[in-house]
């Protein structure tokens, strides 16, 4: 903790003046936005890329996770050991734009291993996001607000997918590299018209491409116009009236491990992200081979309707467990518990119904209620750490989180997709195989609709099992409930 935030009341008060907060916030959110757009972009145009490079579940399960998650989980913790020294809106600054050039880079990718190192890079670059950013915020907002706060960044997960799959979807479906080229020469960007060859683009391409480059420009107008907050400022004075020094990282390590709220959460958080991101991976690729729709509609739906209610559940998981707090001080445990608890019937029924109007209010419900950890993650992991640690104590959360969900949950769900595909053609008294089935156009009809009806089959009921899950990240969230009080160290002032 600083001088500074030993003489000022930071923890009555935040940083700055409530409308330059409410400007950081909101600029930290469209970062979140934009780091959401390029990864979920990818889940998004997992079919069109499929087809068009020829792959099957388990590379794009690969690609979707693993790629993605071996630099994002391990660069985490060191990056935000640096912004715990160093200023933090420049390293948010930094990789804004690293993972922007790289999501644009996707859209040139001839093949697996050029998309699996470009995928690379995205998570470097992304890395350096949200263990900065969760610091910032708690160093311009009041204990008592924090949870609110990081409820709103938080929204960046759901709105960052609603914004992929409108761009994406229509992108890919109607907008050809010839539209581009034209549309490029009309506004006298001659350089730009002649630099690629964009006739020859498919729509899938030219979504990377449009969804990456303005996230150069935010970077440029976060880096002049937000305010490195004093580390410290908003935290209460600790009883020894004297500043918290820096902590080694083992030191961090080791305490948080003896705080079991935060283990607990991490193991939660970890557990339903492993179900979401295997989920959200495949979910437009489902609502084709389901139900028969086209990207844009599966990309509509997905991202427009059902998060819309995924955000509604992130910013009430935060407003919420703030307001409870007063009178239920365990309200950042049991809420997502009870949320995710309840989430898993309505998945069964979301994606066991037989019509898209039957399949979207359970799913939408079940989206509102299974998002309610998110909130309550971030704001226990600024919680139960002091100000010097508090960006590694995220940057854990996040290694954890991130490895199990993103590394292993779209490619274990991949996996276990082409498994049950495998054994369901197995099922037919037809000599089908994976090879046989990548091309179903020449096929005899009983041939293709055994191949098609595998194909949708093992997808829904690998999403069935891993939505599952959720039900045992609630119970962590209720054991966390048990040392809440005890463990957090900066909750309401």
């Amino acid at each position: 903790m600083t001088d500074a935030a030993l003489t000022r009341p930071g923890h009555e008060t935040g940083y700055g003046s409530s409308g330059y907060r409410a400007y950081v916030l909101s600029a930290l959110l469209v970062v979140y936005i934009f780091n959401f757009i390029d990864r979920s972009i990818f889940a998004i145009l997992t079919e069109p890329m499929k087809t068009s490079l020829q792959l099957e579940d388990w590379h794009m399960g690969v690609l979707g996770g693993l790629a993605f998650a071996i630099f994002y989980t391990t660069l985490g913790i060191p990056i935000a050991r640096l912004a715990e020294r160093r200023s933090r809106i420049g390293i948010i600054v930094v990789a804004l734009t690293l993972w922007s050039l790289m999501t644009v880079l996707c859209g040139f990718a001839m093949g697996f291993m050029s998309l699996f190192m470009f995928r690379l890079m995205v998570g470097v670059g992304e890395a350096g996001c949200t263990p900065p950013a969760q610091s910032v915020i708690a160093d311009y907002f009041k204990p008592s607000s924090r949870a609110t706060a990081a409820s709103i960044y938080a929204l960046g997960v759901p709105l960052g997918g609603m914004v992929a799959g409108l761009a994406g979807g229509p992108i890919n479906d109607y907008v050809t590299g010839h539209n581009v080229h034209n549309l490029l020469d009309g506004w006298g960007w001659t350089w730009a018209r002649d630099a690629i060859d964009w006739q020859s683009m498919e729509g899938w391409r030219i979504a990377f491409v449009a969804v990456g480059l303005p996230g150069v420009l935010i970077a440029a107008i976060i880096g002049f116009t937000i305010k490195e907050p004093p580390r410290g400022y908003t935290d209460p004075p600790n009883a020894s009236g004297m500043p918290t020094e820096r902590s080694s990282f083992v030191s961090a390590f080791k305490t948080l491990m003896k705080k079991p709220t935060y283990v607990h959460v991490v193991a939660g958080a970890a557990i339903a992200s492993f179900a979401g991101y295997g989920i959200a991976q495949f979910s437009t690729s489902f609502l084709r081979r389901t139900h028969g729709l086209s990207l844009t509609e599966a990309a509509l739906i997905f991202s427009l309707v059902i998060g819309l209610m995924a955000a509604i559940g992130v910013f009430l998981s935060g407003f919420l467990a703030d307001k409870m707090s007063v009178r239920h001080p365990k309200a950042l445990s049991w809420m997502p518990a009870l949320g995710m608890g309840l989430s898993v019937p309505l998945y069964w029924l979301g994606y066991l119904a037989p019509t898209v109007p039957l399949m979207l209010p359970p799913l939408m419900a079940a989206a509102t209620l299974h998002y309610f950890y998110l909130g309550p993650m971030y704001a226990v992991s600024t919680g139960v750490a002091d100000a010097r640690t508090r960006a590694t104590a995220v940057a854990l959360t996040l290694f954890a989180v991130n490895l199990i969900g993103i590394g292993l949950g779209p490619t274990l769900i991949g996996i276990l997709s082409t498994v049950l595909k495998t054994m369901m053609l197995g099922g037919h008294d037809l000599g089908l195989t994976l090879e046989i089935c990548k091309d179903v156009t020449g096929l005899p009809d009983a041939q293709a609709a055994a191949c098609n009806s595998a194909n949708a089959r093992g997808l829904q009921w690998s999403i069935i099992i891993f939505a599952t899950l959720y039900g045992w990240a609630a119970l962590h969230y209720l054991w966390a409930g048990k040392t809440l009080q005890r463990d957090m160290i900066t909750r309401a002032a």
